[in-house]
């Protein structure tokens, strides 16, 4: 059982700005009996995109409820895969002469950062979206791996994170029905045109189009 996978549509379109993505799919939320989405909101959980894609397969979702159990029952062995398969994924960046870039928390929200050293791979960016404001704030004090970036998640209930993450120059991730040039007074970048979020500047606002059950929303997470 592979734990990485590179299939992913969206993350695919980094290799044209020269980047090879691995990413980790496990099943969001309490899926596989664990919360792996700790800080989400009723809307975030309505318009995830676990069924997005692929996903509305069985055997998708039969592959990430594995890998989730995987990880929930075998930490360790899971930990030791991972790493092989990230030094796996350098020597084929390599190969192709691109660069490597690894998002972990495709689906989830889990501390990375406590689970693996990542500043051993030398090379390699590793980057995620999280709501979880006590990373965010710890990642733009510089307190996480070097070669980790970090993209705020905006819902519908915590607008004050958002306006306080966007006031000390981090990047929030919001989802609208049509992209505006400006929110909260910041230029609006199309987060749908690749996912390398580490190559967005300062203090911008990524905008995502809704989509899937996402175009249902009324909760307030999409605007």
């Amino acid at each position: 059982m592979k734990l990485l996978s590179a299939n992913n549509t969206k993350i695919k379109k980094g290799e044209k700005l020269g980047y090879l993505t691995l990413g980790l799919s496990l099943s969001p939320s309490t899926m596989s009996g664990k919360n792996f989405c700790p800080h989400a909101s009723d809307g975030c959980k309505a318009a995830c995109l676990n069924t997005a894609g692929m996903g509305i397969f069985s055997n998708v979702q039969e592959a990430r409820l594995k890998k989730s159990r995987f990880f929930i029952e075998k930490r360790e062995d899971f930990l030791k895969q991972l790493n092989k398969e990230i030094f796996s994924g350098i020597k084929k960046a390599k190969k192709e002469r691109m660069k490597l870039a690894v998002r972990l928390n495709v689906l989830q929200d889990l501390p990375w950062e406590n689970l693996i050293d990542m500043e051993a791979f030398d090379g390699v960016q590793f980057y995620d979206y999280t709501p979880n404001p006590k990373r965010m704030i710890a990642f733009l004090q510089g307190k996480l791996p070097s070669n980790y970036h970090l993209t705020f998640s905006r819902k519908e209930d915590n607008q004050a994170q958002v306006e306080l993450i966007s006031s000390m120059g981090g990047n929030v991730a919001t989802v609208f029905r049509s992209l505006p040039d400006k929110y909260l007074g910041r230029k609006v970048v199309n987060g749908d045109e690749t996912d390398l979020r580490f190559l967005d500047k300062k203090g911008t606002i990524v905008g995502l189009i809704a989509k899937g059950k996402g175009k249902m929303d009324e909760s307030g997470f999409v605007l």
